[in-house]
């Protein structure tokens, strides 16, 4: 028995903004534990405020993307990284002329039942 994964065909999350979301590894690979998402935001691209039940650590490999925690405004660039600690109010965001690409990487995995999402 192999004691590990190569993942060869990523799941591509739906979506209607526009954005592109590749999900490497987590609850599509009956991971709980951790996600992986290969994401690429197109300009002008936001999502509504949230507040999740994990860490989530942001790589940017090319571009620029928003962040609005709590109430600042923290913009990263390529080649930087964050971790936003879980149960913090955050909005992202693309507002830049560029599109913006990046990994994310979830612990626990995300789930749309804890990320709670505002409509």
């Amino acid at each position: 028995m192999k004691k590990y994964f190569i993942q060869k065909s990523p799941f591509v999350v739906p979506t209607t903004d526009g954005k592109l979301i590749e999900e490497h590894h987590g609850v599509t690979t009956n991971n709980k534990e951790i996600s992986i998402a290969h994401m690429i935001a197109p300009p002008g691209w936001s999502e509504p405020f949230q507040t999740p039940e994990f860490d989530e650590y942001t790589y940017i490999i090319k571009g620029k993307k928003q962040f609005i925690i709590e109430d600042e405004i923290v913009v990263l660039e390529t080649g930087q990284s964050i971790k936003i600690e879980k149960n913090t109010r955050i909005q992202y965001s693309n507002p830049f002329e560029e599109p913006c690409e990046y990994l994310a990487i979830c612990q626990p995995a995300f789930t749309i039942e804890s990320v709670h999402r505002e409509e």
